[in-house]
């Protein structure tokens, strides 16, 4: 895995110099929300601590911001204003530095990457935006929040997971692991279904995917099943790799030599299989 990347070194030196960037103590309501922010839930827990630590020490980190017109905008640092705000902080300090709207975008998506608590859907979402919107790929994405390609392409396989698990992702109720799983059914009629039951019954990831692997398995042709034409301990396997990889793998024979199938959707499907492969 690559090395996270501070915030600075995501802009070109050449465009932010040392001498475009001034340090300041800035009244809190003299800053405005970044319009690029992609944040959706701030958990009301972490906040509250945030609140209680400003309030003990004070800002020690400075947010970053940008002249627009008139009034500074905010780069990063909306939690820290927020919690400077509710912890009844007057001033707060600020480096105000020169953004373009496409380095702002960047800075406030890779900013909330790198945060431990970003759930699942608000990071496929940036990724996608950073894709979308920065003309980036997804290893550059990756490099710039010290991710692999795969595991950015695994995450981005969240977006096409029906509403109902994406809310149930953002909420908490489960966790990434079961939602790459979920994403690993191609019917949305399945996905829904095996959903309802990991919420239902609580199942663990490895549950969730011994579930998904029955249920693909239901789908294969007849003749091909597990138990069909394999050894029993073939079969065993056949059916240990489709579970563990979410994919309708075959095992097929031909005297002493065999081949292994492993179908994939697309590309990122591939990279979901090769990363699950080889880690």
């Amino acid at each position: 895995m690559g090395k996270r990347r501070g915030i600075r070194s995501l802009i070109p030196t050449g465009t932010l110099a040392e001498s475009e960037e001034t340090m300041q103590e800035v009244p809190v309501e003299q800053l405005s929300r970044s319009p690029f922010q992609p944040r959706t839930q701030v958990g009301e827990e972490a906040m509250a601590e945030l609140v209680a630590s400003v309030r003990m020490h004070g800002i020690l980190q400075p947010l970053v911001a940008r002249r627009v017109g008139g009034e500074l905008q905010l780069i990063a640092g909306e939690r820290r204003l927020e919690a400077a705000r509710q912890a009844g902080l007057a001033r707060v300090p600020v480096l105000v530095r020169e953004a373009s709207d496409r380095e702002m975008l960047e800075l406030a998506l890779v900013e909330n990457l790198q945060r431990e608590d970003i759930n699942p859907m608000e990071a496929a979402e940036a990724y996608r935006r950073l894709m979308s919107e920065s003309g980036l790929t997804q290893e550059q994405v990756g490099e710039r929040v010290g991710k692999s390609r795969p595991a950015v392409a695994n995450a981005l396989r969240l977006l096409r997971l029906p509403e109902a698990v994406q809310g149930s992702l953002r909420r908490g109720e489960i966790d990434e692991g079961h939602g790459k799983v979920l994403a690993g059914l191609k019917e949305e009629r399945l996905a829904l279904r095996l959903w309802r039951r990991v919420v239902r019954r609580g199942l663990s990831v490895r549950e969730t995917e011994e579930a998904a692997g029955r249920l693909l398995g239901r789908g294969v042709p007849r003749g091909t099943r597990g138990a069909v034409g394999l050894d029993p301990n073939l079969a065993a396997v056949q059916e240990q790799l489709t579970r563990r990889l979410g994919a309708k793998v075959r095992l097929k024979l031909r005297g002493h030599r065999g081949v292994i199938e492993i179908p994939f959707a697309d590309m990122q499907d591939l990279d979901r299989l090769l990363s699950d492969i080889m880690r």
